[in-house]
């Protein structure tokens, strides 16, 4: 289950390169969430459940809101418009496993074994300087923006994968963008109405992924996964994200890789299977 959410979010990257072509990356950021959460409100008024959660969880789904509604996409989609490449950006992708499994012992109470942390350390590392190496990325803003975007997403997988063990993973995204429209909404307006708009298939391709796939479908099985097989350990699977999102750039973008990516597809692998093995 959570390989088909990173599986899903592994275009997320590309998707977001080919809508800024067309829509300004703020539109990008915020419009999405617009659009998933009107999709979400069909889901929940089809499934005749309630358009919002209990008020004691609000404090939690505000913070899967400021994590992974607003802030991965809004840091991402900036980092992205200020020039840093697909492949450059999958570095935050690569630290994100480290940081939920951070996030999960911090806020959900997990105690994984000292060998989860070896193999969550060493596929985090493979992974960092695989892309630092193709890339050779130097501090800059867009690098900020990226830490920005990892910190965000890790706090809100994480109150997601804790309310996903009481609610179905549809409904924990579902409230979250439903509670989000009373912002999202005014927001995209002005945007649509103050910034330059360029409807290119390519761009409105990307637009309805990063909408409809990154910001609500993939969501459903990947919190299903963290509730099932424990945040810190099933999250894990989100290692091989940007070998993933690489080679979406390579098949969409045209972007390039050699050798070294076979070597670092191996050591990836070989990590994610450790951790699975390592129970929590």
């Amino acid at each position: 289950m959570a390989f088909l959410g990173v599986l899903a979010f592994s275009g997320s990257m590309p998707a977001t390169v080919f809508a800024i072509r067309g829509f300004d990356p703020w539109l990008v950021a915020i419009g999405r969430a617009v659009i998933a959460g009107f999709i979400a409100i069909i889901c929940l008024k089809a499934a005749r459940q309630p358009l919002l959660p209990p008020r004691s969880q609000w404090p939690a789904y505000a913070l899967i809101i400021l994590g992974v509604v607003l802030g991965f996409p809004v840091f991402s989609s900036l980092a992205l418009g200020l020039g840093a490449s697909t492949a450059h950006s999958a570095v935050i992708v690569g630290l994100l496993p480290a940081a939920t499994a951070i996030c999960a012992v911090l806020r959900a109470g997990e105690r994984p074994r000292p060998l989860f942390w070896a193999a969550c350390t060493a596929g985090a590392a493979a992974i960092t300087a695989f892309t630092l190496i193709q890339h050779q990325g130097t501090p800059s803003w867009p690098d900020l923006l990226l830490l920005g975007a990892l910190v965000s997403a890790a706090i809100g997988y994480t109150e997601g994968g804790r309310l996903a063990k009481h609610t179905p993973g549809w409904q924990v995204i579902s409230y979250a963008l439903v509670l989000s429209l009373p912002l999202t909404i005014p927001v995209t307006t002005a945007l649509s109405f103050t910034t330059p708009i360029t409807l290119t298939w390519d761009a409105v391709a990307g637009f309805a992924y990063v909408s409809v796939i990154s910001m609500f479908v993939g969501f459903i099985p990947w919190y299903a996964g963290l509730a099932k097989g424990g945040i810190a350990r099933a999250g894990q699977t989100q290692l091989t994200q940007p070998l993933m999102t690489i080679a979406w750039a390579w098949l969409l973008l045209g972007e390039r890789f050699g050798a070294l990516t076979v070597v670092a597809a191996l050591a990836v692998l070989v990590c994610v299977a450790v951790t699975q093995r390592a129970r929590t």
